[in-house]
């Protein structure tokens, strides 16, 4: 009987003494986690992942922010925070011993400071003036949408005034300037709208719509040759806008009367946009401006107006000027060629 005691209790001393060896050889990891408010984070993931073997233990922080865990294998660790799914922080070579109380607490808001610690006075600097130009760029925005306000309310001058400030506060935006010449064409400020204009061309020489916006300025001033040339630019730097831009021209030219040079305006526009229908019908407009009457009365139209009209129609069948340009071909007695609009008269057998 005393010897079966003593094995269970020599058995008992084995087991014991294995357990103690088996606590011996891991280690335990504790912490605590705080947000950058200085409050303790709680419900974060804490995760250390070997450096050798890369297996992970990962631990949850409680309502105080601690977190705990044992059984973990000493070694070097790489240690990631985790909140709502999301990596927060995360330190490298974290060293785990054997009867150490490896704690680790993480202080977010001493890491923030640590790190901003760190950067180097080039980049502050760097940081610095991106944020004031972020401010700058905010304040110029909130000036253009003031100006738009005030131009759709039908105060132009308030537009201008706005934008003048603008130009002040930084010369160097040719947005600024471009809209700028806007507001002073509608306010009826033609040479202030074309100095305007030259200052955004200046520091934004390839923008087809500049050159195009202050052809029509220097129209308003009667410097016809100037305002071509602008036109002209503008279809060199911008194919894909060259239709609009000799259409402009030529519109322009219309209103003043110069029927000619908006005739090779329409043109232009035409062979840079076969497919523009209002070019059409404005030449076969232009055209008809030139016509002469015949000795009974009749009015005689140059040749190749009629194609003009009909062409619109062809393009536009349901086009703002459709009926107009009907009435224009009836009243130079040519017929509607284009099975869009008016249909021939089938022969009888």
């Amino acid at each position: 009987m005393k010897k079966q005691i003593l094995l269970i209790t020599l058995t008992l001393m084995v087991a014991l003494c294995a357990t103690s060896s088996f606590a011996q050889m891991t280690a335990t990891i504790k912490g605590k986690v705080t947000d950058q408010a200085g409050a303790p984070m709680a419900g974060a993931t804490v995760v250390y992942q070997s450096t050798e073997s890369g297996r992970k233990y990962e631990a949850k922080t409680d309502k105080s922010g601690e977190y705990f865990r044992m059984g973990v294998q000493p070694g070097t660790y790489n240690i990631q925070l985790f909140k709502d799914g999301q990596m927060v922080l995360h330190f490298d070579n974290v060293h785990v011993k054997i009867a150490a109380e490896n704690k680790q607490d993480i202080d977010l808001k001493k890491e923030a400071g640590a790190m901003q610690a760190q950067v180097s006075p080039e980049e502050k600097k760097r940081r610095e003036a991106a944020a004031k130009a972020s401010e700058k760029i905010k304040g110029l925005n909130a000036k253009l949408a003031q100006a738009e306000e005030a131009s759709k309310a039908g105060n132009c001058a308030q537009s201008v005034q706005i934008l003048q400030e603008a130009a002040q506060l930084d010369p160097t935006r040719h947005i600024i300037w471009a809209r700028l010449g806007e507001y002073q064409v509608c306010d009826k400020h033609y040479p202030e709208a074309v100095e305007s204009y030259k200052k955004a061309i200046a520091i934004a020489p390839t923008k087809g719509e500049y050159h195009n916006n202050l052809g029509q300025a220097l129209l308003k001033e009667n410097k016809i040759d100037e305002a071509v040339a602008e036109y002209n630019t503008a279809a060199q730097i911008d194919p894909a806008g060259a239709g609009t831009y000799f259409f402009n021209l030529g519109a322009v030219l219309t209103n003043k009367g110069k029927l000619d040079e908006a005739i090779v305006a329409f043109d232009k526009s035409i062979a840079a946009d076969p497919n523009k229908a209002d070019a059409y019908y404005q030449k076969g407009v232009n055209m008809l401006g030139k016509a002469t009457l015949d000795k009974n009365g009749a009015m005689v139209a140059p040749p190749g107006t009629a194609e003009m009209l009909n062409k619109y129609l062809e393009l536009a069948p349901d086009g703002p000027y459709a009926q107009p340009a009907k009435d224009l071909l009836a009243s130079i007695g040519a017929k509607v060629q284009t099975s869009f609009g008016e249909r021939k008269a089938t022969k009888k057998k």
